[in-house]
């Protein structure tokens, strides 16, 4: 399409500019990329008193919001066994995931960067506990006080640089390092993001992985525009605690399977073994370095204008336990 521009000027005649009209592609499972908030301001300001309350009333993004809840607390897989769990809500907003939370008969923690939403949250009157702080500077909690923690389209904002002083990376490193130490042994974390392209998702997931976690990712219904949905499973320990990957749905809710998108980025598993392993024991030669080595040595150092002691019947000879 051809657009026509008409510049008029009095003294002189009329011209006319053709501008070709660019397209631009939308990101996958998005239909504009301006409906991505992320790209438009940061969440403290993106999320004011007028968009917290509108995102709040929304019929359709609290049924959203409850599916997604719903499904991050399945694939957490807790105990089946009446004890309720304390949970982090990470993003947690007006608090729309934390009713599901609460719904699931656990208690929850929540925390979000905009006042806005937590202040609705509180006339709402939650039943968990509120935090206002950036996730992008760590979690500020307790070594091992969380049973699991979710998220509902939050990490994303991580790969973004709001401020002249945010570096994505170092703000990645610093979340997944604070969750990592806040959650108990074994437990897990589903993070449902929306990565805007392939090397958005892999960043995410390499600072998971130096974080210590182990897990993957779980699409569901891969092979739609509009229903897709991606959640970052990830197991606080050692793959041999529960640390396989559950199948992502696909059409009508059945198991979608790793084999349909092999060879291609769906399905992701990232598995690594525990940071806290120790480390290998460097080799120690038994005769040790003998006296002709550090003659050599003192050689070269000469040769290169060092100053070096003098060669005395003491050179490299080893010394008593106790003088």
């Amino acid at each position: 399409m051809i657009l026509y521009l008409t510049l008029q000027n009095s003294s002189r005649p009329s011209h006319t500019l053709k501008l070709p009209r660019v397209a631009v592609a939308p990101a996958a499972g998005v239909d504009r990329m301006s409906s991505r908030p992320e790209l438009q301001a940061p969440p403290e300001i993106f999320y004011d008193d007028v968009e917290a309350r509108k995102y709040t009333s929304s019929s359709r993004i609290a049924e959203i919001q409850t599916k997604l809840s719903e499904r991050a607390l399945e694939l957490l897989a807790l105990p089946d066994d009446g004890v309720p769990r304390l949970l982090l809500d990470i993003g947690c907003g007006s608090g729309l995931s934390g009713e599901t939370i609460t719904e699931n008969g656990h208690q929850w923690i929540g925390l979000d960067i905009s006042e806005s939403m937590l202040n609705v949250a509180l006339q709402n009157e939650v039943e968990g506990d509120l935090l206002l702080g950036d996730m992008g500077q760590g979690l500020g909690l307790r070594p091992g006080v969380i049973d699991g923690a979710i998220s509902i389209s939050a990490v994303q904002w991580l790969c973004n640089a709001d401020k002249s002083s945010h570096e994505p990376r170092l703000r990645l490193k610093a979340f997944f390092g604070s969750l990592y130490r806040c959650l108990a042994r074994g437990a897990r974390a589903v993070l449902q993001v929306y990565p805007e392209n392939l090397a958005q998702r892999e960043l995410i997931l390499s600072y998971a992985m130096r974080s210590g976690f182990a897990g993957g990712v779980v699409v569901d219904y891969p092979h739609s525009t509009k229903k897709r949905k991606e959640y970052l499973v990830l197991t606080c320990g050692p793959p041999s605690l529960s640390s396989a990957v559950p199948s992502g749905k696909g059409k009508e809710g059945e198991s979608c399977s790793d084999d349909e998108s092999s060879g291609d980025e769906e399905n992701q598993t990232v598995c690594i073994s525990d940071r806290h392993r120790p480390r290998k024991k460097q080799k120690v030669n038994k005769k040790g370095k003998g006296r002709e080595w550090v003659l050599r040595k003192k050689d070269q150092m000469r040769r290169k204008g060092n100053v070096v002691p003098p060669d005395t019947k003491y050179t490299a000879r080893k010394r008593k336990a106790r003088f």
